[in-house]
């Protein structure tokens, strides 16, 4: 039996389809939201009072957040500008992959209609010496995963 290693979190790609992005706008160093819950309906049954029953309604996702250095000339917030300050609203699909050791996908996120709900940027204080991070904020409707 081969010895099994968990993939690392750190090696991984983010690209927004339809644009045409440069080579750093696919690097992130953070991203968050790719869970999914269930969501239930409680009912209670007359007559019945030791419990309640929970009947399944919907599958909820909360929205992704994408967290990077600032970088000035960007295609994907040109696009968050043009949704947000202008209200031209064009969702997109994104794909989220975790890399493997050759830089090929090891698990692919599909996220289905995606657009941008909030954009901010870290904090400036001039008695630290850290990154000026930006924080993008996006709804999608559903995921699907792929894995090779």
């Amino acid at each position: 039996m081969a010895n099994y290693y968990p993939p690392v979190s750190f090696h991984f790609m983010v690209e927004v389809l339809g644009l045409s992005a440069n080579r750093h706008d696919v690097r992130f160093t953070e991203v968050s939201g790719l869970a999914v819950d269930l969501e239930t309906e409680e009912v209670v049954e007359g007559g019945e009072n030791r419990f309640v029953q929970k009947y399944p309604v919907r599958a909820k996702y909360p929205e992704l957040v994408l967290k990077r250095g600032l970088l000035a000339d960007s295609a994907i917030i040109a696009w968050v500008r043009s949704c947000i300050e202008d209200f031209r609203i064009e969702p997109k699909n994104i794909v989220v992959m975790l890399l493997n050791e050759e830089h090929q996908p090891l698990v692919t996120w599909h996220l289905v209609n995606a657009y941008p709900t909030k954009w901010s940027v870290s904090d400036l204080n001039a008695s630290s010496n850290t990154v000026t991070i930006e924080s993008m904020q996006f709804f999608y409707q559903y995921f699907t995963v792929q894995y090779p």
